[in-house]
C-alpha cells in the first residue's frame, strides 16, 4: 500500500513548471508553519514550568492570547488594503519566526505573553492567507490534491521539527532558549526564500478587500465551525486522555505524534484525489461516521493500545477536512475568497476560545466527565454528518446545498 510508485504518482507534475513555480511557493509556506509551531509547542509546558515558574493559572491565560490572533483572523483583509496577500504571507512568516526566536530570551511571565502572542499574530494570520492564495493560484478542479500536498509538507515539516528537538535535547543538553532561537530564525530564512527566489506573481484576479459573509454560503460556515470545535476536542483532550488515564511517558506521546504524521504525508495528497474523483459529500460523509464511531470509543475505552489507535485514526479522519475548502472554491465568487478567509477562520476559532475551558470544568466536575465530553465530540460529528449530506453532488454558484430548489439534477456549467 505504501510503495514509492504511489507516493510519486501523488507528487507528479510539482516541478513540471520550474522550482518557482506559485505551487511551490504554497508549499514552502505550509513547510514554514510546523517548523516555528512544532518545536514551540512540544516545549511551552516544560519551558513555562522549568523557566517561568507558571502555574495553571498563568498557563490557562497563556492558551486564551495564543487563540485571540485566530478569532480576529477576520481583520486580515483591511491589512490586505496595504499588503498584497503574498508579501503579506512572507511578512507573515516573518512575524511567526520572529515571536519563537524571542520566546526563549524573555523568561517571565509577560515576556511569555508578549512571545506568545507575537507568534500567534504571525501564525494565524500566514494560515489564512496561505489558504486564500491556495484558492486563487489553482485550478478549482485541481485544489484537493493540491490542499492534500501541502498538508503531506506540513507533516514532513513537523517530523523535522520533533527530531531537531530531539536531537538538541537528548545529544547536545540545549537550552530552551538555543532551540527556540534556531527554530525561529529557521523559519525566518523561509521567508526570505519566499522573498527573494521567487517572482511577484501577478494577481490572478480582482479580490474585495472587504468582509464577506454571504446568506449563502451558510454550509461552509456551519461546516467550519463544527470542524473547529471536534478540533478542539482532539487536540484538548485526546493526548490529555493518553496521559491521565493510561500514563503515557513523553517519550510514548511524541511516538504518537510521529506515526500521525508520517501516515498524513502519504494519506494526505491521496485524499485529495479522491475527493477530485468522487466529490466533496461522499468523503465528508465517510469521515464524520468515522469521528462518530472514534469518538464513542474514546468515551469508553479502557486499554491502553486501544486509546492509541483511536488517537492515530482520529487524526487520520481529519486530513479530509480539507473537503470543506474545496466545497467551499466550488460555490464561491472569485472575488470573495479573500474576504471570506479571514471569516471562516474566526468562526472555526469561535470554538477554540469556548470550548475547552468549558469541557474541561466538565471533565474534573464528575466521575463521568470523560465520557460526556467525547459524547458532546460525537454529537458534534453527527451534525456534521447531517450537514455533509446538504453539500450537492455538484456544488457550483447557484447550487450551494441541495436545498436549492432540487435543481441539482441540470449539468454544471
Amino acid at each position: 500500500m505504501f510503495s514509492s510508485r504511489m507516493l510519486l504518482s501523488d507528487w507528479q507534475g510539482v516541478l513540471r513548471n520550474g522550482w518557482r513555480d506559485p505551487q511551490i511557493f504554497l508549499l514552502i509556506l505550509a513547510l514554514s508553519i510546523p517548523v516555528a509551531f512544532e518545536p514551540w509547542m512540544a516545549l511551552i509546558n516544560n519551558f513555562a514550568v522549568d523557566e517561568v515558574n507558571f502555574s495553571g493559572l498563568e498557563r490557562g491565560i497563556l492558551e486564551t492570547i495564543r487563540e485571540i490572533p485566530g478569532f480576529l483572523a477576520f481583520t486580515v483583509v483591511y491589512l490586505l488594503l496595504i499588503w498584497r496577500q503574498q508579501t503579506f504571507a512572507i511578512l507573515a512568516i516573518s512575524v511567526m519566526g520572529l515571536g519563537v526566536a524571542i520566546t526563549g530570551l524573555l523568561p517571565t511571565v509577560w515576556g511569555l505573553y508578549f512571545t506568545t502572542m507575537v507568534m500567534s499574530v504571525g501564525f494565524h494570520f500566514l494560515a489564512t492567507v496561505k489558504q486564500s492564495l491556495a484558492m486563487q493560484w489553482t485550478p478549482v478542479d485541481m485544489l484537493p490534491l493540491v490542499l492534500g500536498r501541502m498538508a503531506a509538507i506540513t507533516s514532513a515539516g513537523s517530523l523535522i521539527a520533533y527530531g531537531f528537538v530531539y536531537v538538541a535535547f537528548e545529544f547536545f543538553e540545549s537550552p530552551y532558549w538555543a532551540v527556540y532561537f534556531i527554530a525561529g530564525v529557521a523559519t525566518i530564512g523561509l521567508g526570505a526564500v519566499c522573498r527573494l527566489a521567487f517572482p511577484r506573481y501577478a494577481e490572478s484576479g480582482y479580490q474585495s478587500m472587504t468582509l464577506v459573509v454571504r446568506r449563502r454560503y451558510w454550509l461552509y460556515y456551519a461546516l467550519e465551525f463544527m470542524s473547529g470545535g471536534r478540533r478542539q476536542i482532539f487536540v484538548g483532550f485526546a493526548a490529555f486522555l493518553m496521559v491521565s488515564k493510561f500514563e503515557y511517558r513523553p517519550e510514548a506521546i511524541v511516538a504518537l505524534f510521529a506515526a500521525n504524521h508520517v501516515m498524513a504525508m502519504w494519506l494526505a495528497p491521496r485524499v485529495g484525489r479522491f475527493i477530485m474523483r468522487w466529490g466533496e459529500r461522499p468523503v465528508l460523509v465517510f469521515e464524520y461516521i468515522g469521528l462518530i464511531g472514534i469518538f464513542f470509543a474514546y468515551a469508553m475505552v479502557e486499554t491502553a493500545w486501544l486509546a492509541a489507535v483511536l488517537y492515530i485514526l482520529d487524526h487520520l479522519f481529519f486530513a479530509m477536512a480539507i473537503a470543506i475548502q474545496s466545497y467551499f472554491r466550488k460555490i464561491a465568487k472569485f472575488e470573495d475568497i479573500a474576504g471570506t478567509a479571514g471569516v471562516s477562520f474566526t468562526i472555526n476559532h469561535i470554538a477554540a476560545v469556548t470550548l475547552p475551558w468549558i469541557l474541561g470544568l466538565i471533565w474534573v466536575a464528575d466521575e463521568n466527565g470523560r465520557m460526556f465530553v467525547f459524547l458532546v465530540g460525537a454529537a458534534m460529528a453527527c451534525i456534521s454528518l447531517g450537514l455533509a449530506f446538504l453539500i450537492p453532488r455538484l456544488p457550483r454558484p447557484g447550487f450551494e446545498t441541495t436545498l436549492n430548489s432540487g435543481r441539482l439534477a441540470r449539468p454544471a456549467v
